[in-house]
């Protein structure tokens, strides 16, 4: 069934109020391109599933639709009781609603996508690029909104993993295909599962507003689970490696352009603090500039910077569950913004280990920021110097387990080399994070800020580990 002109006209105003929408406004209506629709089924009440795919711009959306017969709104479930934020409009006496907030036709989406029945399901909170509805709390299915042509990277390395008998990655149930191009997932629920991100906020606020002496002693301490998360990430490594190959080379071809671009990026960072300089105290910009030419040198001066493998990509702590006692690799997608390419391209083992100890650091910078008033008797330098010691404490443990894992060195530089390639795939990161808080949290400036000045005084001390 194919959505009529004039159903295709109430779609401008709907996609502009999506999270998902990539666009800036709402589209104008000679834009919107139908590409491809049909009718999934049938519920009571005369409602139907309709699946759409849209272009606008270039970019293409993936729709799941209610169309209702329009009544006089007493009939519960007939499509007029949906949120007014939900529905896009009448036509023809039926009215279109997004349909995942119907729950008859989701659970009739649920049998569409995997052949079997569920009970109930549930609408999980927004997302930037996709939409997650669990059934029964035993399934999660991933809509996605922005489907690109090719294999969805998520599917193809959770599957890739599970087969390769990797069990820190919820099972696959089902994935949803057309024209080949990936438009759902379906994944076994990791329920009563914490998010890294929240339970390591927690253990930093803790000990940041606690009593105990050293984070060793704070009743939250996260070191052991910082540990052997760790383990699960060289493990990860260790089977992508297995399932998608090395690339001896490739890193070690791009070396020199990827450090010219940090010196780039760097300086440029610098030049637009104001006020302070970029390794946090103000005054001390002469002290920065010889680091980061030390620390530069001696990036230079790696002569193989390891083998390239296929990584996950956007890797953090809202990344990782803690469920039934371990640890769980989620979203392989990898950052929406970035093109297919870039998302499946081989790197550094670095760069995911990197963007763990950023998210380490911004746990414990987040904790402090939201920790009010200080200790009793500490003061705000007291508070900072506790987070500071939660942040090292966890990063030497997540390091500990990490290389720790037999058979993990061989996804790395040589002994000598691996502190400086670490440290700079961290610069890159925080570079990054700078220039996304000045853009959007401007008072967050100060985390990456002053985590660049770190990262530059360490690379540029002679002998300084990373």
């Amino acid at each position: 069934m194919a959505l009529t002109p004039a159903a295709v006209d109430l779609l401008g105003p709907y996609l502009a109020r999506q999270r998902w929408y990539a666009g800036a406004g709402e589209p104008d209506a000679r834009s919107v391109r139908l590409l491809e629709s049909d009718a999934l089924g049938e519920a009571a009440g005369g409602r139907r599933l309709v699946w759409a795919i849209v272009e606008v711009d270039g970019l293409r959306y993936q729709l799941l639709l209610g169309d209702a017969p329009t009544g006089d709104g007493t009939d519960a479930g007939d499509g007029t009781d949906a949120p007014a934020a939900a529905v896009l409009g009448t036509v023809g006496g039926r009215r279109l609603y997004d349909a995942v907030v119907d729950p008859e036709l989701m659970l009739l989406f649920f049998d569409r996508l995997t052949g079997s029945a569920a009970t109930r399901v549930r609408l999980m909170g927004a997302e930037q690029s996709n939409t997650s509805l669990v059934y029964d709390e035993q399934v999660i299915v991933k809509l996605y909104r922005r489907p690109a042509e090719g294999a969805n990277p998520e599917i193809e390395v959770t599957s890739a993993l599970a087969s390769a008998g990797f069990d820190h990655v919820a099972e696959p149930v089902a994935t949803w295909r057309s024209g080949g191009v990936d438009l759902a997932f379906a994944q076994r629920f990791l329920a009563g599962g914490s998010e890294g991100w929240a339970l390591a906020v927690s253990s930093a606020a803790e000990f940041i507003g606690g009593g105990a002496d050293d984070a060793a002693a704070a009743p939250g301490d996260f070191a052991a689970e910082s540990e052997e998360l760790g383990r699960m990430t060289a493990g990860l490594h260790l089977a992508l490696a297995d399932a998608f190959g090395v690339d001896e080379e490739a890193l070690a071809g791009s070396w020199g352009a990827f450090v010219d671009d940090l010196e780039r990026r760097t300086t440029a960072g610098s030049a637009r603090d104001t006020g302070a300089a970029a390794d946090g105290p103000a005054g001390e910009p002469d002290a920065f500039a010889a680091a980061l030419v030390g620390g530069l040198d001696r990036l230079r001066a790696v002569r193989h910077p390891g083998p390239a493998i296929r990584l996950h990509g956007d890797y953090h702590l809202g990344q990782v569950m803690r469920a039934g006692g371990r640890w769980y690799a989620l979203d392989f997608e990898g950052e929406p913004a970035r093109s297919l390419e870039e998302r499946t391209s081989r790197s550094s083992v670095a760069k995911d280990t990197s963007g763990m100890l950023r998210s380490i650091d911004y746990a414990a910078r987040y904790a402090l920021r939201e920790a009010g008033d200080p200790p009793a008797g500490g003061g705000a330098e007291g508070a900072a110097e506790r987070a500071g010691e939660w942040e090292r404490r966890n990063r030497t443990a997540f390091l500990n387990g990490y290389l720790g894992t037999p058979g993990v060195e061989a996804l790395m530089a040589g002994t000598r080399e691996a502190d400086a390639v670490l440290a700079a795939f961290e610069l890159d990161k925080a570079l990054y994070e700078l220039r996304y808080e000045e853009a959007y949290r401007p008072d967050w400036v100060a985390i990456p800020r002053e985590a660049i000045g770190r990262i530059v005084r360490r690379l540029g001390s002679p002998g300084a580990g990373g």
